[in-house]
């Protein structure tokens, strides 16, 4: 049923610790269903499938594709960067985005 808070119906934060379940498994499922404005709904096996469809399939998948392709053309070893300024100009872009994206999260307005 719909989860309430008042009536004890749902997954709560002590309920949720006493799983075993780690906190990033959570951590992901929860944005992962995060509605911009409505209810969601939440099923024990739905967690288990996403964790184990979206988070560590394709978590694993992009890990062995990384491995495979330094091991193809670097022999094994990740080689040390050189950035060149134009690197350096698009990491300055990137940071100045993630800055604002992180302003951007701490203004949401967290539902019960």
């Amino acid at each position: 049923g719909k989860f309430s808070k008042s009536r004890g119906v749902g997954v709560f934060g002590d309920m949720a610790k006493d799983t075993g379940i780690p906190a990033d498994i959570w951590r992901f499922y929860l944005l992962y269903l995060r509605p911009e404005g409505q209810d969601s709904a939440f099923s024990w096996s739905d967690l288990m499938l996403k964790n184990n469809s979206e988070l560590l399939n394709n978590l694993g998948n992009f890990i062995n594709r990384a491995g495979m392709f330094v091991c193809k053309f670097f022999g094994g070893t990740v080689p040390n960067m050189v950035l060149t300024a134009d690197d350096k100009r698009l990491l300055a872009r990137v940071t100045v985005e993630l800055r604002q994206y992180h302003q951007l999260l701490e203004k949401v307005r967290w539902v019960a």
